[in-house]
This record gives C-alpha cells, sequence and structure tokens, in this order.
C-alpha cells in the first residue's frame, strides 16, 4: 500500500521511511512525489527547493509545475503552509528551473565520468548505427542546436529498427544549451550526445523528465502523457501523430 502524507508539509526527510505520496499545497491535490518538488526554508529564511528530498527541516510540497510555484508565491502559500513569516522570493519559479537544469547537468556530468556519454556529430551517428538494438538509451540535442544536424541523427534513430522491423524507440532528450552541454561534459561547443546505457544515464533521464514536467506542466497536468507532440524529450517507440 503506498504510504500517503500528512497534509500541506512533512517533519523532515525520513529518507528511509519517506511517503510516495504528498499533497500540493497549492491545488491540494495528492500525488506522487516525483510530481511534486519538497521546498524548505534556508537558514537565511528563504524558501528554496529541495530536489533530493534530504534537506533537513519541515518541508512543504508543490506541483513540479512552473505555474505552481508562481501561484505559491502569489498566494503567500509557503507563509502560511510554514505557519510563519517566510521569504518566498518573486523569482522563485524561475530560480527553481535554474536549479533543475543544473540538475540535469550534474546527472549528464556523472554519467560522462561512468563511460557512458558519447558526443560529437559524427561520433553519435556512428553509435547509433552500430547500436541499434538498444545500447544506445537516448540521444541528446542542445535547444539551440542547429536543425540540419538535429533532423539528420533523428532520421538515424529513426531508421535502427529491432528484428521485428519496428523503430528502436530511441528517446530524444532537448532540454540544455550548448553551454550547459559543455560544462557538464567538460568541452566545447557541444550540440550532440548519445547516452548509453546504464544506472547514470537512468538518473539522467529520470531528472530530464522531471525538466521537461516542470517547464510544460498546464492546469498542474503533467504534459509527459503528450509524448509524441512537441515535448522536448520523444519516445518514438510510443509516439502518436
Amino acid at each position: 500500500m503506498l504510504a500517503v502524507a500528512d497534509p500541506e508539509t512533512d517533519d523532515g526527510p525520513r529518507t528511509n521511511r519517506s511517503a510516495t505520496m504528498r499533497m500540493c499545497a497549492v491545488s491540494r491535490e495528492v500525488r506522487p512525489v516525483d510530481e511534486l518538488i519538497r521546498f524548505v526554508i534556508a537558514p537565511s529564511g528563504e524558501v528554496v527547493a529541495d530536489l533530493k528530498r534530504k534537506l533537513p527541516g519541515r518541508g512543504l510540497w508543490v506541483s513540479a509545475s512552473r505555474k505552481m510555484v508562481a501561484e505559491a508565491v502569489r498566494r503567500h502559500q509557503f507563509s502560511k503552509g510554514f505557519k510563519r513569516d517566510v521569504r518566498a522570493a518573486a523569482t522563485l519559479a524561475a530560480d527553481t528551473e535554474v536549479l533543475l537544469e543544473r540538475f540535469v547537468g550534474d546527472a549528464l556530468a556523472m554519467a560522462a565520468k561512468a563511460g557512458q556519454v558519447l558526443s560529437g556529430f559524427t561520433k553519435v551517428a556512428d553509435a547509433l548505427d552500430r547500436h541499434g538494438q538498444g545500447a544506445v538509451r537516448a540521444l541528446i540535442h542542445a535547444t539551440d542546436g542547429a536543425a540540419d544536424g538535429i533532423r539528420k541523427l533523428d532520421a538515424i534513430a529513426g531508421q535502427n529498427g529491432r528484428d521485428d522491423g519496428q523503430s528502436a524507440g530511441i528517446p530524444i532528450v532537448n532540454v540544455l544549451t550548448s553551454e550547459q552541454l559543455d560544462l557538464a561534459l567538460g568541452r566545447s561547443n557541444v550540440i550532440h550526445a548519445a547516452l548509453l546505457a546504464g544506472p547514470a544515464s537512468d538518473t539522467f533521464l529520470s531528472r530530464s523528465h522531471m525538466l521537461v514536467r516542470y517547464r510544460m506542466a498546464d492546469d498542474d497536468r503533467t504534459a509527459a502523457k503528450n509524448v509524441g507532440g512537441n515535448l522536448p524529450i520523444k519516445d518514438r517507440a510510443n509516439a502518436h501523430d
């Protein structure tokens, strides 16, 4: 049975027995923790996002949506939830998105250190050709990459089929700029990368989906259900026109 949280706030991260469901302080809807962000009060008295859900102190949960975080600030929901005066910056929604981008970049850096990332158009194209049976976990493009290169690699990814002739179903991740990819991979002018299978790669994909949800959730409903539309992460195996 799923553990359900107490309303609005928790008493601390309680890592070993954390609830799997929490209540959004704005919508009052109980949702899986993967669809929410935990916020805590920093020693400075400011509200900050606890993306790893490990910071000490009471935590207040808000749906992983830029719109919802902005609404929480507008409604003074953090002071109400924590039952004390706290400083929730007007830029908290944007600041949280920046933290999420760093969160994704850190995961990509860890995947690279684990030898699970290849970068550069030629290396990526070769990896897609050689690993059409599933060793390539995802195809990564910079958000500011040239459309022609993106289109060519997407086509190669789509052409790699399984033994039954179906699509290989390689997710396409497009959530970080070239500058952010450079920083994560310790290289210059990174536009394309191939993510190879491994635990670190799974962490990167999980965090990328969280960033997509935060940016694109509409009316507090995750946009991930619209896979195959204009999402930065696409799974070709499940896409529909």
